[in-house]
């Protein structure tokens, strides 16, 4: 006689981004979001890498704290300039500048992601880098491109699931979601660790 399979632990993520939503979905696995609360400033000498698993972690507790029986995922991202971390630009202004610091130079994407289940004890985060190769880029270029784009709530100013792709020479990953904001395989393995696995009914 077959055991019968437990029920899976509800799933949450941890984010109102609507890429990672997106990205989630692709699992075929329910879940629900919720907005953590979490405050997003640096800390004094953090590294972008530092920055971005922090944060991870950060929103994955803020919500488990509320749902303990969930498996929850946080995830975050910081463009990493030499060292220097390179936000979502909020504006067209802000964005330009952006673009032309960009031109011609490589951008490591730190991306991070963390599976919390309260009620276990169950805690861990992956980092997924990705470097992103910039081609030197013009004037007229990056402004027609934010034109059409409006990439104004993106780390780095660049979409590349869409029109951004055209503003790089090469992308380096061994996780291809993570770019867009959740690294899926990373992901998989971290929500296979907390008892929950995309491929098992």
């Amino acid at each position: 006689m077959n055991p019968v399979p437990l029920p899976r632990p509800p799933l949450i993520l941890a984010s109102t981004s609507r890429y990672r939503r997106e990205l989630l979905e692709r699992l075929h696995l329910p879940f629900e979001v919720m907005a953590p609360q979490v405050d997003e400033t640096p800390q004094p000498g953090e590294t972008p890498s530092e920055l971005a698993l922090r944060l991870a972690v950060a929103k994955a507790r803020a919500v488990a704290q509320g749902r303990p029986d969930a498996v929850v995922i946080g995830s975050d991202q910081v463009a990493d300039l030499d060292g220097l971390p390179i936000g979502k630009p909020g504006n067209h202004a802000r964005a330009t500048a952006q673009l032309r610091q960009l031109s011609g130079r490589r951008v490591v994407f730190q991306t991070a992601v963390a599976v919390v289940r309260a009620d276990t004890g169950f805690e861990q985060t992956l980092l997924a880098p990705v470097t992103v190769h910039f081609r030197s880029l013009s004037d007229a270029e990056i402004e027609r491109y934010l034109r059409l784009e409006e990439p104004y709530d993106c780390a780095g100013s660049a979409k590349c699931e869409t029109l951004g792709i055209a503003l790089l020479d090469r992308i380096e990953s061994d996780d291809p979601t993570a770019l867009i904001g959740l690294p899926l395989i990373r992901t998989c393995a971290l929500l296979r660790a907390a008892g929950l696995d995309a491929l098992q009914p």
